[in-house]
């Protein structure tokens, strides 16, 4: 890229990066004023998505099946902004430029072979995360969405990508009662990166109200929970137990370990008799809507897993909505999500007085993935699991009857 824009935020800093990797030597992205090629939504100084400036339908299009917006208010923000792209108007409005060069070798290239059909590229510029990767739209030139693509461009994302691709496969042969999940269009390499194409799911669809998205929300988690089955047994003993211990001990040598190690040691102890069922996750606000129909659109795979106590998914919802959407403190909403785990869990029907050793095994996984994928140096705030995670379950525990002073 040959011109660099003012850095304002980490999205703007990785954009440079980002437009190497999907256009690759000699296409040469260059950020420019103008003309054709992507416009920068909304600005190269806050870059949060590249949508096709030559076809006012498609940009329109990128812009309303965009599935960053969460919330009333952020929705209705991207209809307004796909209706300025529609009528021409935001394409005067933003005016900074991506314009590719040659096209010979890139991606755009690769999916046309792979499509069998031309398609326009939308690009998604996430926020500063060790998993962060491109995901790109693709489009007809009517704008009607023909599917996504990822990139795994590192040994994190490439197993990331590749673990979706297995995972949707096999959501493709069980039950999920109203649930719609995306099918695998293609998956392989392009050059050094893994490169997965799914399906588009019907995300523009009009949505359910908020309190029939919320009931459907909680029905299809514990769909998903189910959805292999359910085992119960005693924690101690169990696969489940030796392969989150095994998780914590091969974070080496730091000071983290020793806390997860301590905290698992005392749920072990206590032994709890758990469900064992299936989990998303990372189920959050922008990777699941409900629809005005009665089906649940699921998407982002990558984390699935199963042999983990049920109601994981629930727990993860909450606490992700705290921190990111009401702006609670993560420390609070921690001790937050282990105060109210009995009402979160409700619906899954968990063994009695279990909940809130479900809530601690699941901020033990939680912190023992944020510190394995180093989500800490990749500039992602809740990386720093010492600071918020640790104290509200180790404090937990120090008060809880039977665990009492084990921490302390």
């Amino acid at each position: 890229m040959t011109a660099t824009p003012r850095v304002d935020d980490a999205r703007a800093a990785y954009l440079p990066e980002l437009a190497a990797v999907v256009w690759p030597e000699p296409a040469g992205p260059t950020l420019r004023r103008g003309g054709a090629g992507y416009a920068v939504v909304p600005s190269a100084a806050r870059p949060r998505l590249l949508v096709p400036a030559g076809s006012r339908r498609a940009a329109a299009s990128a812009v309303r099946h965009s599935t960053e917006a969460v919330g009333t208010r952020a929705r209705l923000r991207r209809s307004l902004l796909a209706t300025a792209f529609r009528t021409g108007l935001g394409r005067l409005a933003f005016r900074d430029r991506l314009q590719v060069g040659a096209t010979g070798g890139t991606l755009e290239e690769h999916l046309t072979e792979v499509l069998g059909r031309p398609a326009l590229l939308s690009v998604h510029i996430g926020p500063a995360r060790a998993n962060r990767k491109p995901v790109i739209q693709l489009l007809d030139d009517h704008g009607r969405p023909l599917g996504y693509a990822k990139l795994g461009v590192d040994p994190l994302t490439r197993g990331l990508v590749d673990a979706e691709a297995e995972v949707l496969r096999r959501l493709a042969t069980v039950d999920l009662p109203g649930i719609v999940v995306a099918d695998v269009l293609h998956h392989g390499a392009w050059g050094p990166h893994a490169l997965l194409v799914q399906s588009a799911l019907p995300v523009g669809l009009p949505r359910a109200t908020p309190a029939a998205a919320a009931e459907r929300e909680r029905e299809a988690m514990v769909a998903v929970s189910r959805c292999l089955g359910v085992d119960r047994r005693p924690l101690a003993g169990s696969g489940y137990a030796d392969r989150l211990a095994a998780e914590v001990e091969a974070l080496g040598d730091r000071p983290e370990t020793a806390r997860l190690r301590a905290v698992l040691a005392t749920v072990v102890d206590l032994d709890p008799t758990l469900d064992l069922g299936a989990w998303h996750g990372d189920w959050n606000g922008g990777n699941s809507a409900a629809l005005a129909d009665g089906r649940m659109l699921v998407w982002d795979w990558e984390r699935f897993a199963a042999g983990v106590p049920v109601g994981y998914d629930a727990l993860h919802r909450r606490l992700q909505t705290a921190i990111t959407k009401a702006g609670v403190e993560p420390t609070t909403a921690a001790r937050e999500l282990l105060g109210g785990a009995a009402g979160t869990l409700a619906p899954f029907a968990p063994p009695a007085r279990t909940e809130d050793l479900v809530a601690v095994l699941y901020l033990v996984e939680l912190a023992a993935r944020y510190l394995r994928d180093r989500q800490a140096e990749a500039g992602a705030r809740l990386g720093h699991v010492a600071a918020w995670l640790l104290p509200a379950v180790e404090d937990h525990l120090a008060t809880r009857p039977g665990a009492g002073g084990v921490l302390r």
